[in-house]
């Protein structure tokens, strides 16, 4: 369901902690609970409440009154008159495409990119990149993604799953250093790892990077280029020395 903000506007008596206005304002109410009281002077709010614990609102015939507490925090504002009204709001984002289903715009926002008109969000693994040509398939954008290589998967994991393209190329390419026996490619509580496969007998297991291999340590495992360097896949590995 798409969310809303809430809007009232009158000649309002405005209290905080610390003081009190009065003006006729804009009181809006953000689907975070966020409270912002704007005047006619610039873009800052006169008062606000960030995502409050709580926000109420109480009518009395015109009468009005909302109250909004954080913390040892309140936010009060009353009128003898308000008018009201409630605005279908959703994120905003950079357009990244429009959606083959509902024909609305894509944007990348937060981590994620959001179907605007369906308000469904197809959430982007780290570091990944919106790539220029849409999923064959689903008509989705596919994202870019370093993990070992440069894939392009669509943004939709079912799909085409990130973790299937790794598995495919890097599934038993290693070997694990504490037992010789492969490390698999796997998910495990949340994680894309590198896992040996004598699991549970040996535990050795190790976070796929966001990179690329380009070398290998003296250990046996590959080298990644990552943003911040080259690292062996052990982080702690100390036989890399670049």
């Amino acid at each position: 369901m798409t969310d809303a903000i809430r809007a009232f506007a009158g000649d309002c008596t405005v209290e905080t902690d610390d003081r009190t206005h009065r003006g006729r304002v804009l009181v809006l109410v953000k689907p975070d609970r966020t409270v912002l009281v704007h005047d006619a002077e610039g873009y800052q709010p006169v008062a606000w409440l960030t995502r409050a614990d709580a926000v109420t609102v109480e009518s009395d015939g015109p009468g009005f009154g909302l109250t909004a507490r954080l913390d040892d925090r309140t936010l009060r504002v009353t009128a003898d008159r308000i008018r009201r009204s409630v605005y279908p709001v959703t994120e905003a984002g950079i357009p990244v495409g429009t959606s083959p289903d509902s024909g609305g715009p894509l944007v990348r926002t937060g981590g994620a990119v959001v179907d605007i008109a369906d308000d469904i969000r197809y959430p982007l693994v780290a570091g990944a990149h919106i790539a220029d040509e849409p999923c064959p398939d689903c008509g989705l954008p596919r994202m870019r993604v370093d993990r070992g290589a440069t894939f392009e998967v669509c943004i939709d994991r079912d799909c085409d799953p990130l973790d299937d393209a790794v598995r495919e190329r890097f599934d038993r390419a290693w070997p694990c250093p504490d037992c010789g026996d492969d490390l698999r490619i796997i998910r495990r509580r949340g994680r894309l790892l590198a896992g040996c496969d004598a699991y549970p007998d040996c535990e050795t297991a190790f976070t796929v990077p966001a990179g690329v291999v380009v070398d290998d340590c003296p250990c046996g495992l590959p080298v990644f280029e990552t943003a911040t360097g080259r690292r062996c896949l052990d982080g702690t590995c100390d036989r890399w020395t670049g």
